[in-house]
């Protein structure tokens, strides 16, 4: 006997004794493992805050990380600017955005880490009410003066009308000049295109959108126009000059908008902004940073440690002041660095301008990854400001910072990666990885679909037929194999749900067993 007969007839022996042989399954498409969010490159009353969030609500520290860079660029956005090198300028203001799962907890991570930005704007409404009170004083009492010269000259014989015209249109021209300063305003939540340009308008150019959902992309989608309104998020990213004529209404003129975005939504969001009419044409999915942290549901610490009274004041004070300390100015700071910060900035470049090209790892991503450099350096402006926060604009900014926002730089690199391939996947592939990691990790040896149905989260599934595409792609690719259904008894009732086994090596033995 040959050896090939030989080695026919061993697995048609096999097969007789253990069911059909199963051939090596193909890997689903590649998936990453991307990186945590490196908690040590953020200052050390900052990346405490982080860690002890983090720690307390059991959440990824991504959550937390991305969110304390989001309330330092709502501290500083607009306030400050980075000189990278000549006429290169970069605002503070920065856009995230982490994709995590329902039952992560994001609200409660939101108020802890956007709280103390929240009693600041308390404090600053404050502070400001007389202001605000004399202001509306002085133009109600202007506006009264002026009504009552334009009576008097009304009612003025022909030789005095003439003069007392005159000073009625100069009353009334001084009553037009006074404004009434608006209630401060540092973080806003759902706010539509037209409102956003409004609270620029008022709010000296800045605002910061901070939201533990993600109905702010159904809005820029045209949820209430109809269609995409994206002008001044792009506009209020880069800082470019933003003028809004809307009919009834007096022009708003921004010089410099700069608005921030912190955001936690649904992975599932991803797939619907990245086909918003645009989005992708016009920058605006260029403009975020992304985070896409594994959830730890199902694996938490019921009992972890809670943050400290004083990691939770040294944040607040520090944050606080941070924030009050730059409230007040109209000119931005310009920051500038040391030419070892310099250095580093420009070793980075380097690195992205010979990844950028056709064929590079960046290629695919090529319009967020011309941002990525300026992104590092709004970064750095921002871990400046934290690290020294009572003069961080009398400073220049370090080599050490200038790295730690380099690392920053490359943990979101490798984000926006796997999340613009999550945009234009196949939605069948995502299915058929969360149910393999379901058999995976219950050690499924067979399964009814009913019981995987079951098994799986109504939110990804909301019906057993929403299970097809999966299970036919895991088919193909030999991860699972459909049994013969069973012959009908001809009785009626509901036909049994189809059984299917899974691939050996989902059930490896266990070690020592």
């Amino acid at each position: 006997m040959t050896a090939d007969l030989w080695e026919g007839f061993n697995a048609l022996d096999a097969e007789t004794i253990t069911g059909p042989v199963w051939d090596e399954p193909v890997p689903l498409n590649h998936r990453r493992a991307l990186p945590a969010f490196p908690v040590h490159t953020l200052p050390s009353w900052l990346g405490d805050m982080v860690a002890a969030v983090a720690e307390e609500t059991q959440t990824p520290a991504d959550l937390a990380g991305c969110l304390a860079l989001g309330v330092l660029a709502t501290a500083a956005g607009g306030r400050a600017t980075v000189c990278v090198r000549g006429h290169w300028r970069e605002p503070v203001n920065l856009y995230t955005a982490v994709a995590l799962p329902p039952g992560n907890r994001k609200s409660a991570v939101f108020a802890l880490m956007t709280g103390p930005l929240l009693a600041v704007e308390k404090t600053l409404v404050e502070l400001s009410g007389p202001l605000r009170a004399e202001a509306e004083t002085t133009a109600r009492l202007a506006k009264a003066a002026a009504d009552k010269a334009a009576q008097k000259a009304a009612a003025a014989e022909p030789g005095l009308r003439d003069q007392l015209t005159a000073e009625a249109v100069h009353l009334a021209q001084q009553a037009e000049e006074l404004t009434v300063p608006c209630k401060p305003q540092l973080v806003a939540d759902d706010v539509t295109p037209e409102s956003l340009a409004t609270l620029l308008a008022e709010q000296g150019g800045r605002i910061s959108v901070m939201s533990a959902e993600g109905e702010i992309f159904d809005i820029i989608a045209g949820r209430y126009s109809g269609a995409p309104n994206m002008g001044v998020f792009l506009k209020g990213h880069a800082g470019d000059m933003a003028r809004v004529n809307r009919q009834g209404r007096e022009a708003q003129h921004i010089e410099n908008p700069a608005v921030t975005m912190g955001l936690a939504i649904q992975p599932e969001v991803l797939d619907a902004i990245g086909r918003v009419k645009g989005a992708d044409g016009r920058g605006l999915l260029a403009r975020f940073l992304y985070a896409k942290p594994v959830s730890l549901v199902g694996s938490r610490n019921l009992t972890p440690e809670l943050i400290t009274e004083e990691t939770a004041a040294t944040y607040a004070h520090r944050l606080g002041g941070l924030t009050m300390a730059l409230a007040d100015w109209t000119d931005p700071a310009v920051l500038t660095l040391s030419p070892e910060a310099d250095a580093v900035m420009l070793a980075y470049q380097k690195v992205t301008e010979s990844r950028i090209g056709k064929g590079g790892s960046l290629a695919p991503i090529v319009k967020w990854a011309s941002k990525r450099d300026g992104a590092v350096a709004r970064i750095a402006g921002l871990l400046h400001l934290a690290t020294h926060p009572d003069n961080g604009w009398a400073l220049p900014i370090e080599a050490a910072t200038m790295a730690a926002a380099t690392e920053l730089g490359d943990y979101f690199t490798a984000h926006a990666l796997e999340v613009f391939d999550d945009m234009g996947a196949d939605p069948a592939q995502e299915a058929a990885h969360q149910v393999l990691t379901h058999l995976k990790d219950q050690r499924l040896s067979g399964f009814t679909k009913r019981e995987l149905f079951r098994g799986l989260s109504r939110g990804d599934f909301p019906a057993m037929t929403d299970l097809d595409p999966a299970l036919l792609l895991l088919e193909e690719h030999g991860w699972v194999r459909q049994q013969p259904l069973p012959p009908r008894s001809g009785r009626g009732g509901r036909p049994p749900s189809p059984r299917y086994d899974t691939h050996p090596s989902l059930t490896p033995p266990l070690v020592g067993a």
